[in-house]
């Protein structure tokens, strides 16, 4: 059954419900398993594949950029790539101590990515992260001018918060130049205090589509990590000690009866509540085996009711 298509806000791309993380790929996903994962992932009827040119950096021996240099030679050896979506992020380069909008900087970085991901043009390319330091509307030229080379589709922004994204719209609409048409926040069903409240009703009133990233809580909310002990289960165990706490387990609690009560996995009750959610339009969440993509994607066909969605509030309140 394929999935039902959502609009990307803005953009005039379709996308189903959940978006493929890159961040694996040539870091927890060699190359072979990532061009597998990819093939499923196209095979179930999804299209979105988000990814940045920073991504592995944090991996010893890397310098950013593995990520999309994979997905680049999957779509070479394809020889084509109109049915998938390929969004990627700039200004997280190490070489600028991380958060850099300036234009020149935008320039340059796209060239890279371009060469990497072996396309020609990038369907959503997004502002990593806010630079305070550059002016809204020097960040937004750079994004005009690839625009009308044809080398960007769309833009998008991430980790903005809810004043800093309404200037930016302003200063487009004032100026002419292209708006966000996404956003990818931080959002979960442990991580909500940043996107709901205003964010959230500026992105639903702007009809800006809303990507959320981290969408498991870095992999909490599958229920592996319930202990100190828990932690060297995978790279990324050392980081849930922020989550084991008495909310965090109430949390896993509430998934572990819902998931029992209507026979899904914690993993499957936490997208579904998060795809569920106002104003969301595809959350991002990883695999690093297609046996991993078939629950996320059996999470895109399970419809919690309102009791049920009661009680995952009600628990991570």
């Amino acid at each position: 059954m394929a999935p039902q298509r959502r609009k990307l806000g803005r953009t005039g791309f379709e996308v189903a419900p959940l978006a493929f993380g890159g961040n694996v790929f040539g870091w927890t996903a060699d190359e072979a398993t990532s061009f597998r994962l990819l093939d499923a992932f196209v095979a179930a009827g999804f299209s979105l594949i988000d990814t940045a040119d920073s991504y592995s950096h944090w991996v010893p021996g890397h310098e950013g950029g593995e990520s999309e240099t994979v997905i680049g030679r999957w779509i070479a050896q394809r020889g084509h790539h109109d049915d998938v979506v390929i969004a990627t992020k700039v200004g997280s380069g190490q070489d600028v101590g991380h958060r850099c909008l300036r234009k020149d900087y935008i320039l340059g970085a796209v060239e890279g990515s371009l060469r990497r991901l072996q396309v020609e043009a990038i369907d959503l390319y997004q502002s990593h992260w806010d630079d305070e330091k550059t002016p809204l509307d020097e960040t937004l030229e750079a994004y005009s001018r690839l625009i009308e080379q044809g080398k960007v589709r769309a833009i998008g922004a991430s980790n903005l918060g809810a004043g800093r994204l309404q200037q930016a719209l302003d200063v487009s609409a004032k100026q002419g130049l292209p708006r966000y048409l996404t956003l990818q926040p931080l959002y979960n069903l442990y991580d909500r205090d940043a996107f709901e409240g205003a964010l959230a009703e500026l992105c639903i009133r702007e009809d800006i589509a809303v990507i959320p990233y981290y969408a498991l809580a870095a992999g909490f909310l599958t229920g592996k990590y319930r202990s100190a002990a828990d932690f060297g289960k995978s790279a990324r165990g050392a980081g849930m000690k922020k989550y084991l706490n008495p909310r965090g387990l109430r949390i896993l609690d509430a998934l572990d009866r819902v998931a029992a009560d209507i026979g899904a996995t914690p993993v499957q009750v936490s997208l579904a509540w998060l795809i569920a959610r106002p104003g969301v339009t595809a959350p991002i969440a990883s695999a690093t085996s297609v046996a991993q993509l078939e629950q996320l994607i059996a999470a895109t066909r399970l419809t919690l009711d309102a009791e049920t969605l009661r009680r995952l509030d009600e628990a991570s309140a």
